[in-house]
């Protein structure tokens, strides 16, 4: 078993990216890592900001087209294995910015995360629900753990 394997197996660390939107569901994710009611970190699942330490990355909001190409540079900045997570209905489809003109035209969405990334697990809501991230964490993690 090789010390990334045996890391892993002993703590997931999650990086929050945010490619638009309204920051519902980075809320709801963020309270369900650091706040004492889910408290994620007890089961040794850690936010962090730095790619280079991320197993998972979790992108919230439509991807906008500004946000496209940084979102691609995280993503391939990311050691192998690694996993996404598409949180929120933004995230999956689009949600309200889909096809709606005012602060984020249609014309400004590059697509759901999935035409952008490749993506492991999606989470629906809107906001996302704190427990549904969390079995969204848990299904990537054979993806994480079996690849040596």
């Amino acid at each position: 078993m090789s010390l990334k394997s045996f890391s892993r197996a002993r703590a997931i660390h999650l990086m929050l990216v945010y490619t638009g939107g309204c920051n519902g569901c980075d809320i709801e994710i963020v309270n369900c890592v650091l706040s004492p009611k889910f408290d994620a970190e007890q089961y040794k699942v850690f936010l962090t900001w730095n790619p280079r330490e991320a197993d998972v990355l979790v992108v919230t909001g439509p991807v906008t087209k500004l946000n496209e190409e940084p979102l691609k540079k995280i993503y391939e900045a990311i050691p192998n294995p690694k996993a996404v997570i598409a949180a929120g209905s933004c995230a999956l489809m689009g949600g309200v910015y889909k096809n709606i003109h005012g602060d984020i035209p249609s014309e400004e969405i590059a697509g759901p995360v999935e035409n952008i990334i490749p993506v492991d697990a999606k989470v629906p809501g809107c906001a996302v629900r704190p427990q549904d991230l969390l079995s969204g964490v848990v299904s990537a993690l054979p993806k994480l753990l079996n690849a040596d």
